[in-house]
């Protein structure tokens, strides 16, 4: 047994990428639903085990992206999981509204269907009114 003050953090266990990323798939806790894929940083990890509030690492902006920081569409972590590897998480959520962007309520919204993709699920909210005009 490795002595505590030894042991290896919740954080050394994580294999983050070149970037210091790793990809997170967002599921919704109860009905099982994927909702989303995104990224995290060491700083969204430690944010959002400590607040409870997912908080994701935005590519795009460069900077901590506290789910429904805009839209008002927050996720509550129930679970946060490390797959075998230690290169990914699941995170067990309690999506609030819509969790797409585009106001659907996954991201995963069209599927591979006679040589096209299709639509298979409808906004919900449109984004404007997520988001007003941006």
């Amino acid at each position: 047994m490795t002595p505590p003050d030894t042991a290896p953090t919740l954080f050394d266990q994580i294999s983050f990428d070149a970037a210091g990323l790793v990809p997170v798939i967002a599921q919704q806790y109860d009905t099982g639903e994927i909702l989303m894929v995104a990224w995290m940083n060491r700083d969204a990890v430690g944010e959002t085990l400590a607040t409870g509030r997912v908080c994701y690492w935005s590519r795009s902006r460069q900077a901590l992206w506290r789910k429904g920081e805009t839209s008002g569409q927050t996720q509550r972590l129930v679970e946060l999981r490390l797959d075998c590897d230690g290169d990914a998480l699941l995170a067990l959520v309690d999506q609030t509204g819509v969790a797409c962007h585009t106001g659907r309520r996954s991201c995963f919204f069209r599927a591979a269907r006679d040589g096209d993709w299709h639509v298979i699920a409808d906004v919900v909210t449109p984004p404007d009114a997520l988001y007003g005009d941006r």
